[in-house]
């Protein structure tokens, strides 16, 4: 007997500063010269050999099943040629191995600006409507061995999300 997969809706909503403050930091550009303050974003790096490089993606839809989260360091993404792009996440709660189902929202992100990821924050993506768009991201040199902890909630709830 099989068993059919439910499919979650999740509303991208633009975000801003205030709305991704539970998952991380959204940086816009500022003028040069400006001193370090709060609206930079707060890096966690000293876990390891900082990466930071630019990946190509292709497109893969909107849905996806699997969630991600890292807990030695923080994590920026933002796309190149001003391409927008959507993000599932979910508020680290490092004292939980799983993401809290009724917490994972999605995001529209503009191509101006880039996300910095608390430390611990489950994420899914980043997703597009472009055939590809190319991202920097900036990690640990190892995080993707040694720091890369997937839930899949088709495993566990059968329970897929298509971000719409």
């Amino acid at each position: 007997m099989t068993i059919s997969k439910t499919v979650q809706q999740l509303q991208a909503q633009w975000i801003t500063p205030e709305n991704f403050r539970r998952y991380g930091q959204v940086i816009f550009s500022s003028q040069d010269g400006k001193y370090f303050d709060g609206e930079d974003a707060q890096l966690v790096l000293n876990k390891g050999t900082p990466r930071f490089y630019i990946m190509q993606l292709q497109s893969r839809g909107q849905k996806f099943h699997k969630i991600t989260r890292h807990v030695q360091c923080t994590q920026c993404l933002g796309s190149l040629d001003g391409k927008d792009w959507l993000m599932a996440v979910c508020p680290p709660k490092n004292d939980l191995n799983e993401p809290v189902l009724e917490d994972i929202a999605a995001f529209r992100i503009p191509g101006n600006c880039f996300i910095k990821l608390e430390v611990g924050t489950w994420h899914a993506g980043p997703y597009f409507e472009h055939e590809v768009v190319d991202f920097y991201n900036l990690e640990l040199s190892d995080t993707n061995v040694v720091d890369h902890f997937t839930h899949d909630f088709l495993k566990s709830h059968n329970l897929e999300f298509e971000m719409v």
